[in-house]
């Protein structure tokens, strides 16, 4: 996920006549007759969502994101109220709840972020709809406004589309070259052992995480790749693989995203994949992801439940 999401959602705020704490104290931050954006400005501080996710289809739609107050203080209460609505002056027509997901491995990712909220919405038509979060249990309420674009298709592999069958690289296929594979330090080895294409082939179920540790620009593509090898190894003797590909060419953010991320349409990163033995796309994840996310998943979708 690019720093740019997260500029769009401020400036969106900046639009809408600014971010701060708002005077009405007796208004209620609940559904009623009230706006999007009358619940937004109700008591308390409006701020902007800082997305973590940016590419949505029709359907279940999985949007992530960080909720920072006026003071700059990330919020990290357990879970958020939501709201959704076609615009800012129409009335929600939706209400959900977000989880605050950590979203780093203790001891391996720190100094980068470390939790986000996950919110779960079905938005079942294209076009622009209106998000307010309201962090729960808090001494004073913060309000946070973003919108989430949907489109009516993605050039991105999903749930039930073939994963493409890419020949990404691996220990063997480099005689072992570390440098040309993986970017985290220490080394990711158990994530560099098979290829997508190869695990195809074989008709084995993967984890494809594609990620940079050393050039990401959103500070979540490091902890993804943690992420990933943690899993990996809850995973180990299980009929699971798991792979990390770099996004770069020759591992040079200066050259441009490389064949592989081209052969997956991506076109931001990280996005983290669950393949069944199928070959086809059994669940995906846009930017950071949680151990209990990604492990869950690979439990239920790829080895049904076990």
């Amino acid at each position: 996920m690019r720093l740019a999401a997260a500029v769009t959602a401020v400036t969106c705020c900046l639009l809408l006549t600014g971010c701060g704490s708002s005077e009405d104290e007796g208004a209620s931050a609940s559904a009623g007759t009230q706006t999007l954006e009358g619940l937004w400005r109700s008591s308390g501080d409006d701020v902007a969502v800082v997305p973590g996710t940016s590419d949505y289809e029709p359907g279940n739609v999985r949007f992530s994101f960080v909720v920072v107050d006026s003071k700059g203080r990330q919020v990290l209460l357990p879970s958020a109220r939501i709201w959704v609505a076609s615009g800012l002056e129409a009335k929600p027509f939706l209400m959900s709840s977000a989880k605050l997901e950590r979203i780093e491995v203790p001891g391996e990712s720190e100094g980068l972020s470390t939790h986000i909220y996950v919110a779960h919405v079905r938005l079942g038509k294209p076009g622009t709809y209106w998000l307010l979060a309201e962090p729960q249990g808090g001494r004073e309420k913060v309000h946070a406004l973003g919108n989430v674009v949907v489109h009516e298709s993605s050039p991105v592999p999903n749930v039930g589309d073939p994963a493409p069958s890419t020949e990404t690289p691996t220990l063997t296929s480099t005689r072992g070259d570390l440098a040309r594979l993986t970017t985290r330090v220490p080394p990711d080895t158990q994530l560099l052992r098979y290829s997508v294409a190869g695990s195809l082939r074989e008709h084995v179920p993967f984890v494809v995480t594609f990620a940079t540790p050393k050039y990401c620009t959103s500070r979540t593509c490091g902890p993804v790749v943690d992420i990933v090898n943690e899993v990996a190894r809850r995973f180990q003797g299980q009929h699971v693989r798991f792979i990390h590909v770099e996004v770069y060419e020759d591992n040079d953010p200066a050259h441009g995203y490389n064949r592989w991320m081209k052969e997956w349409g991506l076109t931001t990163e990280p996005w983290t994949f669950l393949v069944g033995k199928n070959g086809r796309v059994a669940a995906r994840f846009e930017g950071p992801i949680s151990v209990d996310e990604l492990e869950g998943a690979v439990r239920d979708d790829l080895l049904g439940g076990r």
